[in-house]
């Protein structure tokens, strides 16, 4: 079924929402029905909801565009996306084509360091610097696919995966301008069994992040994928209410991103049997007042306010992992949260600085202990009860104004059950980095 024989124009600046909507409610539903966008077109739209069995084609040259106005979206902020499924089955977006939800557009003012974007707080939608819509969202379905598509400039979060079961994202790409704060790319949230492969994601903010609200997270897999973001690559949390267990990342490459690999457990949830391996991440510091201090890897449990408790984290593996970054590892469990049985094989982690900004600094943010002064170390080590190193080899900038002190910083008080194998940390000259 195609949108234009419903009445769909695709001129960029008059709406199709109508024939949009009315095709896709032509659909024999729940019978397989693909809802086509002949290319070239680019069609305006409000809010569009998908059915059962509804696969949007979005043709290669052809862009949904949402709309910038309050009154393009429904009543309800938690429903505020550009495509919307709810509670429907087999469903999903292809076709080599792009959705694009005009993140710029939102952009109030311009600041070097976080702009000030559109927020529709003041009529009383919702609160907060956030309050602007996401682009994709599925909630509360069962086998969803999304391949071979551009997501691209959401004013929020970009693909939203919600309560959802047998979810498979590939062959696709997602970019959100890094001018634009709280773009999110892939956020996967109280769903289970889900899979990514072969994306491209280029934003400003988390690219893959796992996240519970209200149920456990378990069976997500994220291979052969690359990411640069101006936050976290990977991270867990922070919301991490309920538990997330079994997760496989593997083969991705992470290119100048603000922060690499996080677990960022700040609600009482637990963690276990996850694994990251055949990783290569480079970090630099984007600006001091974003999350992160460059740390290639970082993991903390802490609790987020004085009405949440900590969570746990353990059976966590690191394998054949090769990192160039502004900092280093940082590892921290807390008093009731201890971090148990995490093991690292086959670790490369090389330490330069090439920005100007101050080291010094370990973040615990969000809550916690906040912004804290500590000497700058290959790993820091805080409450952790099992720690094992095989084959690390760590590379430090010969500069002494960089400030590196130590390759190992802990409190044996906190810290127990710790073995390295075939651990090696040298000095590294200048003309080397050719080769790194």
């Amino acid at each position: 079924i195609s949108v234009t024989d419903f009445g769909a124009v695709g001129n960029s600046h008059q709406y199709d929402t109508t024939p949009i909507q009315s095709a896709i409610n032509a659909c024999p539903s729940p019978r397989p029905c693909h809802v086509v966008f002949p290319s070239p077109g680019t069609y305006l739209t409000k809010t569009i909801h998908l059915r059962s069995g509804v696969v949007l084609i979005v043709e290669k040259g052809a862009v949904i565009l949402g709309g910038t106005k309050l009154e393009d979206y429904p009543k309800e902020f938690e429903r505020w996306y550009v495509v919307l499924a709810e509670q429907v089955v087999n469903v999903g977006i292809r076709g080599g084509g792009e959705i694009n939800g005009q993140g710029l557009e939102f952009v109030k003012r311009f600041d070097e360091r976080k702009n000030v974007m559109v927020s529709w707080n003041h009529t009383g939608a919702c609160l907060g610097d956030e309050c602007r819509p996401r682009l994709v969202g599925f909630i509360g379905c069962t086998n969803v696919t999304v391949s071979n598509v551009k997501l691209n400039e959401p004013a929020y979060w970009c693909l939203h995966i919600v309560d959802c079961d047998n979810t498979s994202i590939h062959d696709m790409s997602i970019y959100g301008n890094f001018n634009s704060p709280n773009n999110d790319g892939i956020d996967i949230q109280d769903s289970n069994n889900t899979f990514i492969t072969r994306c491209n994601i280029d934003t400003g903010d988390d690219a893959i992040c796992p996240k519970t609200y209200n149920k456990p997270l378990y069976n997500l897999t994220a291979t052969d994928s690359w990411i640069r973001t101006k936050s976290s690559a990977i991270k867990l949390g922070s919301a991490s209410s309920f538990d997330f267990v079994h997760l496989l990342f593997d083969n991705i490459t992470i290119f100048e991103s603000h922060r690499g690999l996080g677990l960022q457990i700040r609600d009482g949830g637990n963690v276990k049997d996850i694994t990251f391996s055949n990783i290569n991440i480079s970090t630099r510091y984007y600006d001091p007042s974003w999350w992160g201090r460059a740390e290639p890897i970082y993991i903390t449990t802490c609790p987020r306010n004085s009405n949440t408790k900590e969570g746990s984290i353990s059976d966590i593996q690191f394998i054949n992992i090769t990192s160039v970054s502004e900092n280093g590892v940082f590892l921290s469990g807390s008093k009731g949260g201890i971090i148990r049985d995490l093991k690292f094989s086959n670790v490369d982690l090389t330490y330069k600085r090439w920005t100007s900004y101050d080291g010094g600094l370990v973040d615990y943010r969000p809550g916690c202990s906040g912004l804290v002064k500590h000497n700058m170390a290959g790993i820091i080590m805080e409450y952790i009860d099992g720690f094992e190193v095989r084959n690390m080899n760590m590379r430090w900038s010969e500069e002494k104004s960089v400030g590196w002190d130590n390759p190992l910083d802990f409190r044996p008080s906190t810290v127990n059950n710790i073995s390295f194998v075939n651990f090696q940390s040298s000095l590294y000259k200048k003309n080397s980095l050719q080769d790194i």
